[in-house]
C-alpha cells in the first residue's frame, strides 16, 4: 500500500479578485483576501475594510471572533462602551485588538481621505449588526 502524497500550495487571491460577498455593516466595506468562502482556510478570515471619507459602520460586533486590525492608510476612531461614549483614535501604522462580542462603531475621522484597514479574524468574518445610533451621539463624528 502506497501513501498518497498531497501537494500543499499557497493560494493567492489577486488584487481585484477578492471575495466581496462577506458580512457588511453600513459604511464599512469588507472584502476577503483569505476566507473559508474562497480558499482552503478553515480558522481565519483576513481582509481589507475601507471607509470612504466621513463614513462609519453601523454599530456591530463580531460574535465569538477575536479581531486584529491594522490601519493601512487614513485616520480611524472606534467607538465602544455604554452608548458608544468611549473611543480610541488610530492612524496609519497602528494595530488594534477588538475582543469577541464587543459592540463598536468604526469611523473614518477624515472628511477628505479614505480609511483602509487590514483585518484578521478568527474563525471567519462574523458580523452581527446592531441598532443604529444617531451621528450626534458619537463624540466628534462628522460626515463628509
Amino acid at each position: 500500500m502506497t501513501a498518497e502524497v498531497q501537494t500543499v500550495r499557497p493560494v493567492v487571491t489577486r488584487a481585484g479578485s477578492e471575495h466581496q460577498d462577506t458580512g457588511q455593516s453600513g459604511g464599512a466595506v469588507r472584502v476577503s483576501g483569505v476566507s473559508v468562502q474562497h480558499t482552503p482556510a478553515t480558522r481565519i478570515w483576513f481582509g481589507k475594510v475601507s471607509n470612504d471619507p466621513g463614513y462609519r459602520s453601523l454599530p456591530h460586533h463580531h460574535g465569538e471572533a477575536e479581531t486584529g486590525g491594522y490601519v493601512l492608510t487614513g485616520s480611524a476612531r472606534i467607538y465602544f462602551g455604554e452608548g458608544y461614549a468611549e473611543f480610541v483614535d488610530m492612524g496609519a501604522g497602528d494595530f488594534v485588538f477588538v475582543p469577541p462580542f464587543m459592540p463598536h462603531v468604526e469611523a473614518n475621522t477624515s472628511t477628505t481621505e479614505e480609511l483602509v484597514w487590514l483585518t484578521a479574524r478568527t474563525p471567519e468574518n462574523i458580523v452581527v449588526n446592531l441598532d443604529d445610533v444617531p451621528d450626534e451621539t458619537l463624540v466628534g463624528y462628522r460626515r463628509a
